[in-house]
């Protein structure tokens, strides 16, 4: 990345550790079977008697309360600092492998046990790049961000509803997500579908390994009209505004800034870093 060289591990080693000690933490120990880690070349599955605590299944193993089974042992790792806090383990693991690259843990229900899979093949180099970069400008992002961003980078666009499915969180709460990647984190774009996409700058850091499949409300004509839109509405605009508002680059917004000046439509004022633009 640049001048740096990002190492990935094969397994983050708070992920394997998480994932060993949710075992041990769940087990049933009225089962005299073992906890097994099993190592293969390129994955390992960690299996533990037991099924899934109540209310627990796929569709929610992220973000449903904790409820241990074992709530003395649970409390003890906690006290040991063996655990940051109670409950948090899993959202860590697929954070911290879907931000790696890697694909998402997998969690399979048998008859009477649970098993883990974690796979160590550099799946998404493009989106590892694509987190480290804006974590190390917009802070970190929630599991609930990465796993929408993660589906966005797989399918191009998300709906409200599958947002929602993929975080699993409810659909009231999810969008507070979409806004807060929208407005704050200038990652996200809206389209007139109620759809959401990887703004301009994004894709344009990513690179050409993935196909922009561009949206006509937020080409470059239609950023045109919310420019001047913004302008009647406004005394002045800056290029940063126009980042903000159309998810552009600096390079895009420079461009589409200078259009409107050849077309005499605005004019600029001031110089360096107290130029504007303004209504012509």
């Amino acid at each position: 990345m640049g001048l740096f060289k990002l190492e990935v591990q094969e397994y983050p080693i708070n992920v394997v550790q998480e994932a060993l000690l949710n075992a041990i933490s769940h087990r049933d120990y009225e089962n005299s079977s073992s906890i097994f880690m099993k190592f293969y070349p390129t994955e390992i599955i960690i299996e533990n008697p037991g099924s899934f605590p109540a209310g627990v299944d796929n569709t929610n193993i992220i973000t449903h309360p904790s409820s241990p089974r074992n709530k003395l042992i649970a409390e003890t790792l906690q006290k040991l600092k063996y655990v940051q806090r109670s409950g948090q383990g899993v959202d860590i693991i697929f954070k911290d492998m879907l931000s790696s690259g890697k694909s998402a843990p997998e969690y399979n229900l048998h008859s009477d046990a649970v098993s883990l899979t974690l796979r160590s093949n550099l799946e998404d180099a493009d989106f590892l790049r694509f987190i480290k970069n804006e974590q190390e400008s917009n802070g970190e992002f929630s599991v609930s961000e990465i796993c929408i961003l993660k589906q966005i980078k797989l399918e191009k666009t998300i709906t409200v509803k599958k947002a929602a499915e993929v975080a699993q969180i409810p659909v009231s709460s999810v969008s507070n997500v979409l806004n807060k990647l929208v407005q704050e984190k200038n990652v996200l774009q809206r389209s007139a579908r109620n759809r959401y996409m990887f703004t301009h700058r994004v894709y344009e850091n990513i690179g050409e390994t993935i196909q922009y499949t561009k949206d006509k409300e937020f080409d470059e004509i239609q950023a045109k009209q919310m420019i001047l839109d913004y302008l009647a509405k406004n005394k002045k605009i800056t290029r940063g505004d126009v980042e903000r508002l159309c998810g552009f680059s600096r390079t895009t917004s420079k461009r589409v800034l200078q259009r409107l000046r050849d077309e005499e439509l605005i004019e600029l004022k001031g110089h360096s870093r107290s130029s504007h633009y303004v209504s012509k």
